[in-house]
Parts: C-alpha cells; sequence; structure tokens
C-alpha cells in the first residue's frame, strides 16, 4: 500500500507480512523498483522513485531492504531483497513512489504526445471535446514536464486503442 500521498497511487511504500504492515529501506530504491509497486497497485506507471522518507517517516516495522527488481516482477516481495525483516536503516530512509494514472504517448519525447488515462487493468484514451488549457497544465503537471506549449487535437498523435476512457474534461 502506499500512504500519506494524498492519493491511493502516491506514498509511502508498506508491505503487509506476517499480519503487520512494514516499511521498505530506501537502500538501492530506484524506477525499477517503484515500476512494480505502481503496477501492482493497478496505478500506472512509475513517476518518481523517493527516498528519505518523503512522506514521512513510520515507525513500526521495517520489513525489507536493498530492494532489487528487474522491473518484470508483478509484485514487490518476489523482487530480491535482504530478507524479512533484514535491513540496515531506520524510518528515515523510509521508500516512496509517486505513480501516474495518465501518460503521453506517440510524441516525440516523455512531455509531448496523445494523452492517455490508466483504469481497471487497461489503458484507454481522452476525447479532445472541451480539453483546454487548464487540463493540459495538470497532464504536465502530473508528469513533471513543466507548462504546456502547444495543445493539439484531432488525433494529432494517432488514434489510440482501446476503450475512451474520458471525455469533456474539467479541470
Amino acid at each position: 500500500r502506499l500512504v500519506n500521498g494524498g492519493s491511493p497511487c502516491a506514498g509511502r511504500v508498506e508491505v503487509y507480512h506476517r499480519g503487520e504492515w512494514g516499511t521498505v529501506c530506501d537502500d538501492w530504491w530506484d524506477m525499477s523498483d517503484a515500476g512494480v509497486v505502481c503496477r501492482q497497485l493497478g496505478c500506472g506507471d512509475a513517476v518518481d522513485a523517493l527516498r528519505e522518507a518523503h512522506f514521512g517517516p513510520e515507525s513500526g516495522r521495517i520489513w525489507m531492504g536493498d530492494v532489487y527488481c528487474s522491473g518484470s516482477e508483478s509484485s514487490l516481495k518476489q523482487c530480491g531483497s535482504r530478507g524479512w525483516g533484514k535491513h540496515d536503516c531506520n524510518h528515515g530512509a523510509d521508500t516512496g513512489v509517486i505513480c501516474s494514472e495518465v501518460r503521453l504517448v506517440g510524441g516525440t519525447d516523455l512531455c509531448s504526445g496523445r494523452v492517455e488515462v490508466h483504469h481497471g487493468s487497461s489503458w484507454g484514451t481522452v476525447c479532445d471535446a472541451d480539453f483546454d488549457q487548464q487540463d493540459a497544465e495538470v497532464v504536465c503537471r502530473e508528469l513533471g514536464c513543466g507548462a504546456p506549449k502547444e495543445l493539439r487535437g484531432a488525433a494529432a498523435f494517432g488514434q489510440g486503442e482501446g476503450q475512451v476512457w474520458a471525455e469533456e474534461i474539467q479541470c
């Protein structure tokens, strides 16, 4: 689970083991590890892998240390680590993640492209009806891309596949 992040897809990483929630030490913590957590929780892709108790320190157990994920695992528990409860850190080193349920596809870089939203277990598109500057600012801010430079409609980055998850967005 993710705690103290203000949304279900951001916060301090906690794992449940032997009937108790505990944190994960940030030694070796990186985007591959964060990506596994985000996918496991149905939160899309990782935007940031945070260290040093970014979402506040916990006071209970530290369950995992020296976590190493290749990125293909479906669960954090499948990743390598020192073993349950084995670590060399304190809660000042609790990990965190920020996941995105939004991505840009078909652009020339990570900050341009067709807006897609992760919902349930699949990605879908966003209809351009009423998609305006304010909506684009929210997407760009969530992805850490700064201010939007240009809005394009009419499938400028190609047509998406699958479900249209959102239309007439009002941010």
